[in-house]
Formats: structure tokens, C-alpha cells, sequence
């Protein structure tokens, strides 16, 4: 297996995000411990954006490693590569920032991020599932 030098690259900027999520964690089990002053709003928010960050991380070097293989082309490509490891910064900050402050009692404007991830993970994982049927079909020829 080749791993293309761009690949490499996101890859190894993915695994330094990772890092930020390990530091998330730590600041879960201040919440949980109520060391960290948080409402329920806030408690759901921080659980969901600290595992949609884990999972898609995971997520976009697992397809990333897979592209590799088939080698897409065009505009497929540069959304198939990027639209998951986007998603994996935009809808943990949506989930984290639209509740920064003192006792919200609903999200802020930055909910928006939430929603632009969700759109940027429905096209990433429809232009990679896309290239990966095409090569599969052209392979079976």
C-alpha cells in the first residue's frame, strides 16, 4: 500500500487533532466531577462533540487510506479527501461553541458550524462512497 505524500500529510495533521480530543476528554471528567460548572444543555453538547470528534477523525484517516487505492479524480476527489476531515473540526466546534457561557439555556449562532459539518460529512462520504462504487465496478470488468 502507497500512502500519496498529501495523504501522509492530513493524516499526520489529523493524529496532532486527535491530541486536542484527548485533552476534550480530560475536560469531560472535570464536568462529570463538577469541577467544571456545566448545565445539562451544555453536558450533552460537550459528551456529543467530544465523540463526533473522535469518530470522524477515525473516520477520515480510515477513507483517506482507502482513496489511496482507487485513486479518484477531479472535484470527487478534493471533496471525497476533504469533506470528512472537515466535518471532524466543524461539528465538534459547533457543538462545542454554541454553549460557551455562563448557563445557555439554547444554542448560540455557532450552530451553524454544527450544520455546515453535517454537510460537509453527508458530501465527503458521498463522493468517497461514489469513487469507491466506480472503482469497484470498473474493476469488476
Amino acid at each position: 500500500m502507497t500512502i500519496q505524500p498529501q495523504t501522509a500529510l492530513l493524516i499526520g495533521i489529523l493524529l496532532l487533532f486527535l491530541v486536542t480530543v484527548e485533552s476534550g476528554g480530560y475536560f469531560l471528567t472535570k464536568v462529570v466531577r463538577q469541577h467544571v460548572p456545566a448545565n445539562d444543555l451544555q453536558k450533552g453538547f460537550f459528551r456529543a462533540g467530544h465523540a463526533h470528534a473522535a469518530v470522524l477523525l477515525i473516520l477520515s484517516i480510515l477513507i483517506l487510506l482507502v482513496l489511496d487505492q482507487v485513486a479518484p479524480i477531479g472535484a470527487l476527489e478534493l471533496v471525497a479527501r476533504n469533506g470528512v476531515p472537515l466535518a471532524a473540526i466543524l461539528m465538534p466546534a459547533g457543538f462545542f461553541l454554541s454553549v460557551t457561557g455562563k448557563d445557555p439555556e439554547r444554542p448560540n449562532r455557532l450552530i451553524a458550524l454544527l450544520w455546515l459539518g453535517a454537510a460537509s460529512l453527508t458530501a465527503g462520504l458521498l463522493a468517497a462512497g461514489i469513487s469507491l462504487v466506480t472503482a469497484g465496478v470498473s474493476g469488476l470488468q
